[in-house]
């Protein structure tokens, strides 16, 4: 699928990456290690205890343990992570997405070792990783933001940014994402009772508990885009994700082009994402993540995410770029490869992720063992998983086992295919979400492309409840 890094006519400025520790775990490490073989860079995985034996372990050429199970002893841990990389002869480190990967302070002290970040530089990564201060760049950049606050000091100055922007409103987190730090409240004894829960939680997920509010739009959808950059001053979009299936603020599906928008819209939005990466100076990959107004037909900067996404399969599914090569080159110094012209997207893809998690119980996580695994294979079929049978899934980390993803030469086409895919699939000894995506895949609203962020909560689990079950 690509092409081996280049040795003896490296470019001006190039810095050949022959070994990367991989500072994650999971179907990113596996995707991470995978990819670097076919470049021909070896590949040394961080484990944590209960990762030891998982399969990006044994693909990759070494493993090292870097603590206990705990992320906070592990995988969040840099400084045991940074020795990791320097104990076995790393040239880079790529963190995957999640625990560090957004992390301004390793980014530096990755660099500062000598070694190679595979993400944006420190100060982007700084930047970015700040809501506030992105929202600020975009606002530079003359790309339309969602009214909100400052950062906030206190649950006072809270409930005095929303009394300025109406109810309901939006705490959310300055660092990080997921969903984490996030809540939507209704008044201001709601605001007051999750204003410290919301605190909590980002301080335990990023190490940073700030807050701000932001306007809360109610028939929202969450349009993304993809964007390239490297140490050259280029950077190209490869097209939109729509990725409004979601529960908790946690993406479900996604897929890409997004639906049943305007292709002003689609332009406009693909060109304002390009106009962020420039501000910021992307020297690798990144999304510039929107929000969508149903009703206004208008859309706002939300966040950017300084590193790989989940649901980046279903980018390069309609463009055929391999988006972790894409990092690795940049990361080296290699000039992007595409021009914009060059980037074509054909047909449509549609992603679902599969997780260890109850929808009869709100999409609940439920640990366990993997009995049985057996995979869907078919035309325009990829499966990205770190799964197999007597696979332990742990209450210690993200409840993902695989993202199924589908290729069509349309969207109803993509949509036929995932859901055969999906009754193809057999998890044995563990929930999964995988029968609610199967009934959503056939949900009028999904097939027409009107679904919001809140319809899970306000359609999709009802029906899926009262229909048949999983």
């Amino acid at each position: 699928m690509v092409n081996q890094v280049r040795r003896p006519s490296e470019p001006a400025g190039h810095r050949p990456i022959r070994r990367v520790l991989v500072a994650n775990r999971g179907e990113i490490a596996v995707r991470v290690v995978r990819t670097c073989r076919e470049l021909g860079i070896e590949t040394v995985v961080a484990v944590s205890t209960v990762d030891r034996d998982g399969l990006a372990a044994r693909l990759a050429d070494r493993a090292v343990c870097i603590g206990p199970a705990a992320a906070t002893a592990s995988y969040l841990n840099a400084p045991a992570v940074l020795s990791a990389a320097l104990g076995t002869g790393c040239d880079a480190v790529h963190p995957g997405y999640g625990f560090l990967s957004e992390n301004p302070a390793f980014a530096r002290a990755v660099v500062d070792a000598g070694l190679i970040f595979i993400g944006p530089r420190p100060e982007a990564v700084a930047q970015a990783g700040d809501k506030a201060q992105a929202r600020e760049l975009a606002r530079s950049a003359g790309i339309p933001v969602l009214s909100g606050s400052p950062i906030l000091t206190d649950v006072d100055a809270a409930v005095m940014a929303a009394a300025e922007l109406g109810y309901p409103a939006l705490i959310k987190a300055a660092a990080g994402g997921g969903g984490r730090g996030m809540s939507v409240v209704e008044d201001e004894a709601e605001l007051r009772a999750r204003f410290p829960v919301a605190a909590n939680e980002a301080q335990a997920a990023f190490g940073d508990g700030r807050l701000y509010v932001e306007r809360f739009v109610r028939r929202a959808r969450h349009i993304e885009v993809q964007v390239l950059g490297d140490q050259h001053g280029a950077v190209v979009q490869l097209g939109e994700r729509d990725c409004t299936l979601q529960r908790r603020h946690q993406k479900v599906m996604e897929e890409s082009p997004a639906p049943n928008i305007s292709e002003q819209v689609r332009s406009d939005i693909r060109q304002s994402a390009v106009a962020f990466g420039r501000a910021l100076g992307l020297d690798s990959a990144g999304t510039v993540e929107f929000l969508y107004d149903s009703d206004r037909h208008s859309y706002a900067f939300l966040e950017f995410n300084a590193r790989i996404q989940v649901e980046h399969p279903v980018t390069e599914m309609v463009t055929g770029v391999d988006l972790v090569a894409e990092q690795l080159r940049c990361a080296a110094g290699e000039p992007l490869r595409l021009t914009q012209d060059q980037i074509v997207l054909t047909g449509h893809a549609i992603e679902a992720r599969i997780t260890t998690e109850s929808p009869e119980r709100g999409f609940l996580p439920q640990p366990g063992t993997v009995t049985h695994w057996c995979p869907p294979e078919g035309p325009g079929v990829r499966v990205d998983s770190h799964c197999e049978p007597g696979y332990l899934v742990t209450p210690y980390y993200d409840s993902l086992l695989a993202k199924i993803v589908a290729h069509g030469a349309d969207r109803d086409t993509a949509a036929d295919r995932l859901a055969a895919a999906l009754d193809r699939l057999v998890v044995e000894g563990v929930p999964t979400t995988a029968g609610f995506a199967r009934f959503a895949l056939d949900h009028p609203d999904f097939r027409k492309g009107t679904v919001t962020t809140d319809w899970i909560g306000t359609t999709g689990l009802p029906a899926y409840l009262e229909k048949d079950g999983p």
